[in-house]
Protein backbone atom coordinates (compact mmCIF):
# COMPACT_ATOMS: atom_id res chain seq x y z
CA UNK A 1 0.00 0.00 0.00
CA UNK A 2 2.68 2.07 0.95
CA UNK A 3 4.36 1.55 -2.55
CA UNK A 4 1.50 2.21 -4.37
CA UNK A 5 1.45 5.75 -2.31
CA UNK A 6 4.27 6.40 -3.19
CA UNK A 7 4.62 5.24 -6.60
CA UNK A 8 1.24 7.33 -7.49
CA UNK A 9 2.88 10.47 -6.03
CA UNK A 10 5.95 10.17 -7.81
CA UNK A 11 3.98 9.60 -10.87
CA UNK A 12 2.24 13.29 -9.87
CA UNK A 13 5.03 15.42 -9.32
CA UNK A 14 5.98 16.10 -13.11
CA UNK A 15 2.43 16.87 -13.57
CA UNK A 16 2.52 19.53 -10.84
CA UNK A 17 5.89 20.39 -11.81
CA UNK A 18 4.56 20.92 -15.03
CA UNK A 19 1.57 22.91 -13.58
CA UNK A 20 4.00 25.17 -11.93
CA UNK A 21 6.62 26.02 -14.92
CA UNK A 22 3.41 26.62 -16.95
CA UNK A 23 2.13 29.09 -14.54
CA UNK A 24 5.25 31.10 -14.06
CA UNK A 25 5.74 30.98 -17.63
CA UNK A 26 2.33 33.23 -17.83
CA UNK A 27 3.42 35.54 -15.17
CA UNK A 28 6.41 35.92 -16.59
CA UNK A 29 5.15 36.64 -20.03
CA UNK A 30 2.91 38.65 -18.45
CA UNK A 31 5.04 40.64 -16.83
CA UNK A 32 6.81 41.31 -20.50
CA UNK A 33 3.27 42.30 -21.41
CA UNK A 34 2.71 45.01 -18.64
CA UNK A 35 6.68 46.43 -19.13
CA UNK A 36 6.08 46.69 -22.81
CA UNK A 37 3.05 48.69 -22.31
CA UNK A 38 5.32 50.90 -19.38
CA UNK A 39 7.79 51.74 -21.97
CA UNK A 40 5.25 52.35 -25.05
CA UNK A 41 3.59 54.96 -22.28
CA UNK A 42 7.09 56.27 -21.67
CA UNK A 43 7.81 56.24 -25.69
CA UNK A 44 4.96 57.91 -26.50
CA UNK A 45 4.82 60.41 -23.90
CA UNK A 46 7.99 61.78 -24.82
CA UNK A 47 6.53 62.06 -28.92
CA UNK A 48 3.98 63.45 -27.51
CA UNK A 49 5.81 66.50 -26.16
CA UNK A 50 6.27 67.35 -29.83
CA UNK A 51 3.04 68.14 -30.96
CA UNK A 52 1.97 69.53 -27.55
CA UNK A 53 4.37 72.51 -28.11
CA UNK A 54 3.55 73.36 -31.46
CA UNK A 55 2.02 76.52 -30.12
CA UNK A 56 5.28 77.42 -28.40
CA UNK A 57 7.20 76.85 -31.52
CA UNK A 58 4.93 79.00 -33.95
CA UNK A 59 5.09 81.83 -31.58
CA UNK A 60 9.04 81.70 -30.64
CA UNK A 61 10.40 80.47 -34.30
CA UNK A 62 7.59 82.65 -36.42
CA UNK A 63 6.09 79.45 -38.16
CA UNK A 64 3.13 79.30 -40.31
CA UNK A 65 0.31 76.66 -40.11
CA UNK A 66 2.30 74.99 -43.27
CA UNK A 67 5.70 74.51 -41.06
CA UNK A 68 4.01 73.08 -38.32
CA UNK A 69 2.66 70.69 -40.75
CA UNK A 70 6.19 70.02 -41.85
CA UNK A 71 7.08 69.05 -38.14
CA UNK A 72 5.08 66.65 -38.18
CA UNK A 73 5.37 65.28 -41.69
CA UNK A 74 9.14 64.75 -41.24
CA UNK A 75 8.77 62.95 -37.74
CA UNK A 76 6.32 60.98 -39.50
CA UNK A 77 8.11 60.00 -42.63
CA UNK A 78 11.34 58.96 -41.11
CA UNK A 79 8.96 56.83 -38.67
CA UNK A 80 7.08 55.69 -41.84
CA UNK A 81 9.66 54.48 -44.39
CA UNK A 82 11.74 52.73 -41.93
CA UNK A 83 9.16 50.85 -40.05
CA UNK A 84 8.32 48.26 -42.33
CA UNK A 85 12.21 47.37 -43.16
CA UNK A 86 12.72 46.93 -39.69
CA UNK A 87 9.61 44.59 -38.97
CA UNK A 88 10.93 42.60 -42.33
CA UNK A 89 14.63 42.33 -40.97
CA UNK A 90 13.92 41.58 -37.38
CA UNK A 91 11.46 38.93 -39.22
CA UNK A 92 14.54 37.23 -40.38
CA UNK A 93 17.27 38.12 -38.07
CA UNK A 94 15.31 39.19 -34.63
CA UNK A 95 17.86 41.58 -32.55
CA UNK A 96 16.79 41.20 -28.67
CA UNK A 97 18.40 45.00 -27.67
CA UNK A 98 16.85 46.78 -30.86
CA UNK A 99 14.41 48.46 -28.41
CA UNK A 100 17.37 50.20 -26.65
CA UNK A 101 18.52 51.56 -29.77
CA UNK A 102 14.94 52.99 -30.36
CA UNK A 103 14.88 55.15 -27.34
CA UNK A 104 18.85 56.03 -27.65
CA UNK A 105 17.46 58.32 -30.96
CA UNK A 106 14.24 59.75 -28.85
CA UNK A 107 16.52 60.88 -26.20
CA UNK A 108 18.68 62.49 -28.95
CA UNK A 109 15.50 63.56 -30.87
CA UNK A 110 14.43 65.35 -27.59
CA UNK A 111 17.52 67.19 -26.81
CA UNK A 112 17.73 68.40 -30.09
CA UNK A 113 14.38 69.93 -30.81
CA UNK A 114 15.21 71.24 -26.98
CA UNK A 115 17.82 73.86 -28.02
CA UNK A 116 17.37 74.12 -31.19
CA UNK A 117 18.32 77.59 -32.72
CA UNK A 118 16.40 77.53 -35.92
CA UNK A 119 13.48 75.75 -37.67
CA UNK A 120 15.83 73.23 -39.61
CA UNK A 121 17.45 72.01 -36.45
CA UNK A 122 13.44 71.66 -35.10
CA UNK A 123 13.06 68.86 -38.17
CA UNK A 124 16.28 67.43 -37.36
CA UNK A 125 15.28 66.49 -34.00
CA UNK A 126 11.67 65.42 -35.36
CA UNK A 127 13.51 63.33 -37.79
CA UNK A 128 15.66 61.19 -34.80
CA UNK A 129 12.79 60.61 -32.87
CA UNK A 130 11.09 59.29 -36.37
CA UNK A 131 13.65 56.78 -35.89
CA UNK A 132 13.65 56.03 -32.81
CA UNK A 133 10.10 55.09 -33.22
CA UNK A 134 10.48 53.13 -36.61
CA UNK A 135 12.29 51.18 -34.03
CA UNK A 136 10.19 50.74 -31.49
CA UNK A 137 7.07 50.15 -32.52
CA UNK A 138 7.26 47.24 -35.22
CA UNK A 139 9.95 44.98 -32.40
CA UNK A 140 7.77 45.71 -29.12
CA UNK A 141 4.65 44.64 -31.39
CA UNK A 142 6.23 41.59 -32.42
CA UNK A 143 7.43 40.85 -28.71
CA UNK A 144 4.23 41.74 -27.42
CA UNK A 145 2.05 38.79 -29.58
CA UNK A 146 5.34 36.34 -28.69
CA UNK A 147 4.09 36.98 -25.46
CA UNK A 148 0.65 37.09 -25.42
CA UNK A 149 0.05 33.13 -24.80
CA UNK A 150 -2.22 33.04 -27.35
CA UNK A 151 -4.55 36.58 -26.53
CA UNK A 152 -3.38 38.42 -29.47
CA UNK A 153 -5.79 40.96 -28.93
CA UNK A 154 -5.43 41.61 -25.44
CA UNK A 155 -1.69 41.61 -26.02
CA UNK A 156 -1.51 44.10 -28.47
CA UNK A 157 -4.54 46.61 -26.59
CA UNK A 158 -2.23 46.37 -23.66
CA UNK A 159 0.95 46.96 -25.29
CA UNK A 160 -1.02 50.04 -27.39
CA UNK A 161 -3.35 51.12 -24.02
CA UNK A 162 0.22 52.19 -22.82
CA UNK A 163 1.33 54.24 -26.07
CA UNK A 164 -2.10 55.63 -25.77
CA UNK A 165 -1.88 57.05 -22.34
CA UNK A 166 1.74 58.57 -22.65
CA UNK A 167 0.10 59.98 -25.67
CA UNK A 168 -3.12 61.92 -23.52
CA UNK A 169 -0.74 62.85 -20.46
CA UNK A 170 2.05 64.46 -22.75
CA UNK A 171 0.10 67.74 -23.76
CA UNK A 172 -0.85 67.98 -20.31
CA UNK A 173 2.47 67.67 -18.52
CA UNK A 174 3.32 70.51 -21.68
CA UNK A 175 1.07 72.49 -20.06
CA UNK A 176 1.99 72.80 -16.90
CA UNK A 177 5.92 72.25 -17.28
CA UNK A 178 7.15 73.35 -20.81
CA UNK A 179 4.99 76.22 -21.33
CA UNK A 180 5.51 77.70 -17.89
CA UNK A 181 9.51 76.90 -18.06
CA UNK A 182 10.12 77.63 -22.22
CA UNK A 183 10.89 74.89 -24.62
CA UNK A 184 14.47 73.97 -22.78
CA UNK A 185 12.49 72.55 -19.96
CA UNK A 186 11.60 69.97 -22.92
CA UNK A 187 14.97 68.59 -21.74
CA UNK A 188 13.96 67.84 -18.02
CA UNK A 189 12.23 64.41 -19.45
CA UNK A 190 15.19 62.97 -20.49
CA UNK A 191 15.09 60.72 -17.69
CA UNK A 192 11.96 59.53 -18.93
CA UNK A 193 13.74 57.68 -21.65
CA UNK A 194 16.98 56.76 -19.84
CA UNK A 195 13.94 54.63 -17.38
CA UNK A 196 12.86 53.09 -20.69
CA UNK A 197 16.16 52.19 -22.05
CA UNK A 198 16.51 50.54 -18.33
CA UNK A 199 13.04 48.84 -19.07
CA UNK A 200 13.60 47.59 -22.96
CA UNK A 201 17.26 46.38 -21.73
CA UNK A 202 15.62 43.55 -19.71
CA UNK A 203 13.10 42.66 -22.07
CA UNK A 204 15.93 42.31 -24.73
CA UNK A 205 17.14 39.90 -22.17
CA UNK A 206 13.94 38.27 -21.22
CA UNK A 207 13.91 38.12 -25.38
CA UNK A 208 17.72 36.55 -26.09
CA UNK A 209 17.57 33.96 -23.11
CA UNK A 210 13.50 32.65 -24.04
CA UNK A 211 14.79 31.02 -27.21
CA UNK A 212 12.68 33.29 -29.46
CA UNK A 213 14.86 35.64 -30.77
CA UNK A 214 16.31 32.97 -33.56
CA UNK A 215 15.62 33.13 -37.24
CA UNK A 216 12.42 30.68 -38.25
CA UNK A 217 12.54 29.84 -41.47
CA UNK A 218 9.51 27.91 -40.94
CA UNK A 219 7.70 30.93 -39.43
CA UNK A 220 8.06 33.08 -42.80
CA UNK A 221 6.69 29.80 -44.81
CA UNK A 222 3.62 29.70 -42.73
CA UNK A 223 0.57 29.34 -45.16
CA UNK A 224 -1.42 31.70 -45.82
CA UNK A 225 -5.57 31.17 -44.51
CA UNK A 226 -6.89 33.00 -47.77
CA UNK A 227 -6.05 33.34 -51.42
CA UNK A 228 -3.50 35.66 -52.21
CA UNK A 229 -5.92 38.13 -54.24
CA UNK A 230 -8.40 38.37 -51.14
CA UNK A 231 -5.33 38.69 -48.66
CA UNK A 232 -4.51 41.95 -51.12
CA UNK A 233 -8.03 43.07 -51.40
CA UNK A 234 -8.31 42.80 -47.35
CA UNK A 235 -4.95 44.47 -46.83
CA UNK A 236 -5.91 47.62 -49.02
CA UNK A 237 -9.09 47.85 -47.31
CA UNK A 238 -7.36 48.19 -44.31
CA UNK A 239 -4.74 50.39 -45.44
CA UNK A 240 -7.84 52.62 -46.67
CA UNK A 241 -9.53 52.61 -43.28
CA UNK A 242 -5.98 53.55 -41.19
CA UNK A 243 -5.86 56.48 -44.02
CA UNK A 244 -9.36 57.68 -42.83
CA UNK A 245 -8.89 57.13 -39.02
CA UNK A 246 -5.12 58.63 -39.01
CA UNK A 247 -5.71 61.81 -41.05
CA UNK A 248 -8.98 62.69 -39.08
CA UNK A 249 -6.60 61.49 -35.80
CA UNK A 250 -3.64 64.02 -36.61
CA UNK A 251 -6.32 67.22 -37.56
CA UNK A 252 -7.09 66.56 -34.19
CA UNK A 253 -3.57 65.49 -32.19
CA UNK A 254 -2.02 68.83 -34.62
CA UNK A 255 -4.84 71.23 -34.91
CA UNK A 256 -7.29 70.68 -31.88
CA UNK A 257 -5.38 72.99 -29.87
CA UNK A 258 -5.51 75.92 -32.71
CA UNK A 259 -9.04 75.36 -33.82
CA UNK A 260 -10.05 75.61 -29.59
CA UNK A 261 -8.15 78.58 -29.60
CA UNK A 262 -9.07 80.48 -32.39
CA UNK A 263 -13.05 79.46 -32.28
CA UNK A 264 -13.91 80.27 -28.38
CA UNK A 265 -10.64 82.41 -27.45
CA UNK A 266 -9.16 79.64 -24.96
CA UNK A 267 -5.52 79.95 -23.48
CA UNK A 268 -3.32 77.76 -24.84
CA UNK A 269 -3.16 75.95 -21.11
CA UNK A 270 -7.04 75.34 -21.22
CA UNK A 271 -6.58 73.74 -24.93
CA UNK A 272 -4.07 71.45 -24.22
CA UNK A 273 -6.57 70.29 -21.34
CA UNK A 274 -9.55 69.95 -23.61
CA UNK A 275 -6.66 67.79 -25.93
CA UNK A 276 -5.71 65.65 -22.89
CA UNK A 277 -9.54 64.43 -22.31
CA UNK A 278 -9.83 63.34 -26.10
CA UNK A 279 -6.27 61.69 -25.40
CA UNK A 280 -7.40 59.96 -22.69
CA UNK A 281 -10.75 58.74 -24.16
CA UNK A 282 -8.53 57.19 -27.14
CA UNK A 283 -6.47 55.38 -24.64
CA UNK A 284 -9.49 53.84 -22.68
CA UNK A 285 -11.00 53.06 -26.77
CA UNK A 286 -7.81 51.62 -27.55
CA UNK A 287 -8.01 48.62 -24.51
CA UNK A 288 -11.36 48.13 -25.22
CA UNK A 289 -10.85 47.44 -29.19
CA UNK A 290 -8.56 44.22 -28.38
CA UNK A 291 -10.57 42.06 -25.65
CA UNK A 292 -13.94 43.02 -27.73
CA UNK A 293 -12.31 42.23 -30.85
CA UNK A 294 -10.93 38.28 -28.97
CA UNK A 295 -14.23 37.94 -28.10
CA UNK A 296 -16.96 38.63 -31.12
CA UNK A 297 -14.42 38.88 -34.09
CA UNK A 298 -11.95 41.56 -34.58
CA UNK A 299 -14.25 42.44 -38.24
CA UNK A 300 -17.09 43.75 -36.43
CA UNK A 301 -14.74 45.99 -34.30
CA UNK A 302 -13.50 47.41 -37.10
CA UNK A 303 -16.65 48.18 -38.98
CA UNK A 304 -17.85 49.83 -35.63
CA UNK A 305 -15.13 51.41 -35.01
CA UNK A 306 -14.61 53.62 -38.28
CA UNK A 307 -18.28 53.82 -39.59
CA UNK A 308 -19.73 54.32 -35.94
CA UNK A 309 -18.17 57.62 -35.61
CA UNK A 310 -19.18 59.69 -38.56
CA UNK A 311 -22.38 61.56 -36.90
CA UNK A 312 -20.15 62.60 -34.23
CA UNK A 313 -17.61 63.96 -36.55
CA UNK A 314 -20.54 65.64 -38.64
CA UNK A 315 -21.61 67.29 -35.43
CA UNK A 316 -18.17 68.46 -34.03
CA UNK A 317 -17.33 71.78 -36.07
CA UNK A 318 -21.24 73.04 -35.53
CA UNK A 319 -20.90 72.67 -31.61
CA UNK A 320 -20.35 75.02 -28.63
CA UNK A 321 -17.50 74.39 -26.37
CA UNK A 322 -18.93 72.48 -23.95
CA UNK A 323 -20.49 69.68 -26.66
CA UNK A 324 -17.26 69.95 -28.97
CA UNK A 325 -15.23 69.08 -25.80
CA UNK A 326 -18.15 65.66 -25.26
CA UNK A 327 -18.07 65.22 -29.00
CA UNK A 328 -14.44 64.80 -28.73
CA UNK A 329 -13.86 62.42 -26.43
CA UNK A 330 -16.94 59.86 -28.10
CA UNK A 331 -14.67 60.13 -30.82
CA UNK A 332 -11.66 59.67 -29.08
CA UNK A 333 -13.14 56.71 -27.22
CA UNK A 334 -14.70 54.95 -30.45
CA UNK A 335 -12.12 55.30 -33.43
CA UNK A 336 -8.99 54.52 -30.99
CA UNK A 337 -10.59 50.48 -30.59
CA UNK A 338 -10.18 49.98 -34.52
CA UNK A 339 -5.90 49.61 -34.41
CA UNK A 340 -5.64 47.18 -32.31
CA UNK A 341 -8.36 44.65 -33.74
CA UNK A 342 -6.56 46.08 -37.25
CA UNK A 343 -3.27 44.84 -36.06
CA UNK A 344 -3.87 41.54 -35.57
CA UNK A 345 -6.49 40.87 -37.94
CA UNK A 346 -4.12 41.73 -40.66
CA UNK A 347 -1.17 39.42 -39.01
CA UNK A 348 -3.68 36.65 -39.40
CA UNK A 349 -3.65 37.34 -42.71
CA UNK A 350 -0.09 37.14 -43.30
CA UNK A 351 0.91 34.59 -40.62
CA UNK A 352 4.97 34.27 -40.11
CA UNK A 353 5.35 38.06 -40.84
CA UNK A 354 4.49 39.49 -37.42
CA UNK A 355 7.23 42.02 -37.59
CA UNK A 356 6.69 43.50 -41.27
CA UNK A 357 2.72 43.84 -40.64
CA UNK A 358 3.21 45.43 -37.65
CA UNK A 359 5.85 47.67 -39.22
CA UNK A 360 3.59 48.13 -42.27
CA UNK A 361 0.31 49.70 -40.65
CA UNK A 362 2.17 51.35 -37.82
CA UNK A 363 4.31 52.74 -40.54
CA UNK A 364 1.47 53.88 -42.96
CA UNK A 365 -0.52 54.97 -40.20
CA UNK A 366 2.53 57.65 -39.21
CA UNK A 367 3.13 58.69 -42.54
CA UNK A 368 -0.05 59.15 -44.00
CA UNK A 369 -0.55 61.28 -40.68
CA UNK A 370 2.14 63.45 -41.46
CA UNK A 371 1.15 63.70 -44.76
CA UNK A 372 -2.40 64.65 -43.42
CA UNK A 373 -0.70 67.32 -41.10
CA UNK A 374 0.93 68.64 -44.15
CA UNK A 375 -1.98 68.81 -46.43
CA UNK A 376 -3.94 70.54 -43.31
CA UNK A 377 -1.73 73.23 -42.30
CA UNK A 378 -1.85 74.36 -46.22
CA UNK A 379 -5.62 73.72 -46.29
CA UNK A 380 -5.76 76.05 -42.63
CA UNK A 381 -3.44 78.67 -44.06
CA UNK A 382 -5.29 78.97 -47.01
CA UNK A 383 -8.94 78.94 -46.34
CA UNK A 384 -9.41 78.58 -42.23
CA UNK A 385 -8.66 76.67 -39.47
CA UNK A 386 -12.47 75.71 -39.19
CA UNK A 387 -12.43 74.22 -42.73
CA UNK A 388 -10.22 71.87 -41.78
CA UNK A 389 -13.03 69.76 -39.54
CA UNK A 390 -15.73 70.73 -42.35
CA UNK A 391 -14.02 68.73 -44.87
CA UNK A 392 -12.46 65.87 -42.13
CA UNK A 393 -15.91 65.17 -40.70
CA UNK A 394 -16.67 63.18 -43.99
CA UNK A 395 -13.85 60.98 -43.50
CA UNK A 396 -14.97 58.06 -41.36
CA UNK A 397 -17.48 57.17 -43.84
CA UNK A 398 -14.98 55.53 -45.50
CA UNK A 399 -15.81 52.76 -42.78
CA UNK A 400 -18.25 51.24 -45.12
CA UNK A 401 -14.96 49.71 -47.04
CA UNK A 402 -15.20 47.38 -44.15
CA UNK A 403 -18.29 45.03 -45.58
CA UNK A 404 -15.18 43.72 -48.30
CA UNK A 405 -13.44 42.38 -45.45
CA UNK A 406 -13.00 38.60 -45.41
CA UNK A 407 -13.05 36.35 -41.94
CA UNK A 408 -9.95 34.05 -41.96
CA UNK A 409 -11.49 32.00 -39.39
CA UNK A 410 -14.92 31.35 -41.17
CA UNK A 411 -13.00 30.85 -44.74
CA UNK A 412 -10.29 28.10 -43.02
CA UNK A 413 -13.13 26.16 -41.51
Amino acid sequence: MSDATSSTRNRALPVATSTGLAAHAERTALTVLFTLSVCHFLNDLVQALLPAVYPMLKTDFALSYTQIGLITLTNSTTSSLLQPLVGLHNDRTPRPYALVIGMSFLLAGLLVIAFAPRFALLLCGAALMGVGSSIFHPESSRIARVASGGRHGFAQSLFQTGGNLGTSIGPLLAAFIVLPHGRTSLAWFGPVSVLALALLWRVGRWYAESGQARPRPSQAAAPATLPRAHVRRAIAVLLTLIFSKYVYLTSLTTYYMFFLIHRFGISSESAQLHLFAFLGAAAAGTFMGGPIGDRFGRKYVIWGSILGVLPFTLALPHANLFWTTVLSIVIGLILASAFSAIIVYAQELLPGRVGLVAGLFFGFAFGIAGIGAAALGQLADRTSIDTVYHVCAFLPALGLLAMWLPDPHKTRA
